[in-house]
């Protein structure tokens, strides 16, 4: 393994995004990750996985390693200060958007990093290394001063920079641009890296014009007409909600509509270990709850886009009679073969390095809820949608009848044998649920009988097969004894009420099975690869919303302010945690860990009697009851025991 010196700690880096792309800044002042032009294509700065070969862009102050850095105010525009003596140097880093970037908005906007650098203080020099590496670094290039500054190619694509003078060195994986920048106490100067172009231009007024119009059109975004979170019930933790949303919206792409779950690829779950993938797709079950995140602070736009996009990328499937591929690129492709990038170590020495996923391949029941679900989300907010988008939700109701009964690889996408997952039985039948409601309550056609009773039959196979009295919890898979915190979601589901006591037993194994140092693991069971994980964020916050909803508020905010302590300096999160030392794993920022924040000070709020959005969020007693389940032989069927007791 390499020195873990040659790389940052995962949680030292912020995000910048322009919605169809996203780079890594971390505290050093170096932009060690990032694709051109979309976050789904090869990477043109890669050192986060190959510290020699990967290439970087850095910017930084002789005397002062790290900086301090936080984001201009719900924004994606992030500032790092570096201190040397008296001396400040500060660098704006962003990708340039304007306008309204509400739902999809379009290809307006440029390919482009701007790196603003302002001096106070005193005077300084900065350097700068500038080290383009085109597709994932297995591309020959070559630097060379180009009339207004440098252009990196590999004899195809052109990266151009601007504003820097030095010298190239031929280093032993490629050239590299060495500069320094003299500055006096008052002077702004810029650098600009474009992608696929030659244009050299540098003027930062107008840098400085874009900065502007790339702020305002985030918090434009952030606090439009209808937003949820201008009311009280967030409190202290606003700041980290309002990140989080910003995160999301990130990984929405402004030309599709389609949402990615992570910027990154193959950054390990386990320091030195295998289980490292390729995240930047748009998986259906990680958007539909994006979507449904943001819904919740009152972003409606990005989930009917994303509807919409669903039905056009999967309309070819459900013509072949099969439903739709559990995730597609950001642009719909369907052929996401993975293939192991060898030449390059891995962040920190972890190999393989993939792009592409297997994943894609397999059946996991549990989109299918999803779906359903964002659907309901919209619709019982007033959103009308439209006629192809309610017949893409019937065909995905009808293929949940005709699937169910089939194993899947289930939501964690293990690499054993499909098994029947309780988790995935369960979303089948939260799927019709919600078919059933949008018939009932907004007009949605279709054979609502087959539904309902293929609904009944999930029912009763779960409640059969699912729960082990033994255990005392919901397990993993029929005939197991092995726990998933992903069980944790079946009161939210409003599959069975928090009253019931498998419900509570289920939480309260995972306490004692899965919980570590107050973070979740999502099994503890064989998944058909070597090595282990770290305990998984989204699973944290699933435990924090059951617990809330259980009456366990005390539990449940304990749980939530230790992970909102352990957000990075700038209110990001990964997928994953290390239990002991709350080091980041996995892919970053991640979609998932967000998502789970939202909600959980979401239902944490309710719980607590806060003033809520309007519309209260599904497993509380008052959606159950706008749905009708506190009917008394609707309990008295929910709190059926198990066959046996």
């Amino acid at each position: 393994m390499p020195e873990s010196g040659d790389y940052r700690p995962i949680a030292d880096y912020a995000a910048i995004g322009n919605l169809r792309t996203v780079a890594l800044v971390c505290r050093d002042g170096s932009i060690d990750w990032c694709c051109f032009p979309h976050l789904d294509r090869a990477s043109v700065f890669a050192a986060m996985l190959d510290a020699r070969r990967g290439g970087r862009f850095k910017v930084s102050l002789p005397g002062a390693e790290m900086g301090e850095q936080e984001y201009i105010k719900d924004t994606a525009v992030v500032v790092t200060k570096f201190k040397a003596g008296e001396a400040v140097l500060a660098v704006t880093d962003m990708m340039p958007i304007k306008g309204d970037i509400q739902g999809r908005c379009g290809p307006d906007g440029t390919n482009d990093i701007h790196r603003i650098l302002e001096c106070s203080g005193g005077d300084l020099e900065a350097e700068v290394e500038w080290s383009p590496r085109f597709d994932f670094a297995r591309s020959h290039m070559e630097i060379r001063r180009v009339e207004g500054g440098w252009a990196a190619t590999d004899g195809d694509i052109t990266m151009t920079l601007s504003g820097a003078d030095g010298d190239v060195a031929d280093e032993d994986f490629g050239p590299v641009l060495n500069g320094r920048l003299p500055m006096k106490a008052g002077d702004r100067k810029l650098l600009i890296t474009r992608w696929n172009s030659e244009d050299t231009g540098n003027d930062p007024d107008q840098s400085m014009v874009m900065l502007e119009e790339t702020v305002e059109a985030w918090q434009a975004w952030a606090h439009r007409e209808g937003t949820t979170h201008s009311h009280d019930w967030a409190g202290d933790w606003l700041p980290f909600l309002l990140r989080s949303e910003v995160v999301l919206k990130m990984l929405a792409h402004t030309e599709t509509g389609a949402i990615a779950a992570a910027p990154t690829t193959s950054l390990p779950e386990e320091i030195g270990g295998i289980r490292n993938w390729d995240y930047r797709y748009a998986w259906i079950r990680d958007a539909s709850l994006t979507a449904q995140a943001l819904v919740s602070l009152g972003h409606k736009a990005e989930a009917v886009e994303f509807l919409s996009w669903m039905e056009r990328v999967s309309e070819e499937h459900f013509e072949a009679g099969v439903g739709p591929q559990i995730m597609y690129s950001v642009h719909g492709e369907s052929d996401l073969e993975e293939v192991e990038v060898t030449h390059l170590e891995g962040y920190r020495g972890s190999r393989p390095v993939r792009i592409g996923n297997e994943a894609a391949e397999q059946l996991q029941l549990e989109v299918y809820g999803e779906l359903l679900m964002t659907g309901y989300e919209l619709l019982r907010r007033g959103v009308q949608l439209e006629r192809h988008i309610m017949e893409f939700l019937r065909d995905v109701a009808d293929h949940a009848c005709s699937v169910w009964e089939e194993p899947d690889y289930g939501i964690w996408e293990v690499r054993t044998e499909p098994r029947h997952f309780v988790y995935s039985k369960v979303m089948i039948w939260a799927a019709l649920d919600r078919a059933i409601h949008l018939a009932e309550d907004f007009g949605l056609e279709g054979d609502v009988e087959r539904w309902r009773e293929t609904r009944e039959r999930v029912r009763a196979r779960v409640l059969e097969e699912g729960y082990d009295p033994g255990v005392g919890a919901f397990v993993q898979a029929f005939g197991s004894k092995d726990l998933d915190a992903a069980n944790l979601r079946i009161p939210l589901l409003e599959f069975l009420p928090f009253e019931d006591p498998r419900v509570q037993g289920t939480i309260d194994r995972t306490l004692e099975r899965l919980t570590e140092n107050e973070f979740v693991y999502r099994y503890r069971t064989d998944d058909g690869l070597p090595g282990e994980e770290g305990a998984f964020g989204l699973c944290t916050c699933w435990l924090i919303d059951a617990l809330a909803l259980s009456g366990r508020t005390q539990e449940a905010r304990e749980i939530l302010e230790h992970l909102i302590g352990h957000a990075n300096h700038v209110g990001l999160y990964a997928e994953q945690f290390d239990p002991e030392t709350g080091e980041f794993l996995g892919n970053f920022p991640q979609a998932f860990t967000h998502i789970g924040l939202i909600n959980s000070v979401l239902y944490l709020a309710y719980a607590e009697g806060r003033e809520t959005p309007e519309h209260a969020p599904i497993g509380t007693p008052t959606h159950r009851r706008e749905l009708g389940r506190e009917h008394a032989r609707f309990e008295e069927m929910q709190h059926a025991p198990p066959p046996g007791q």
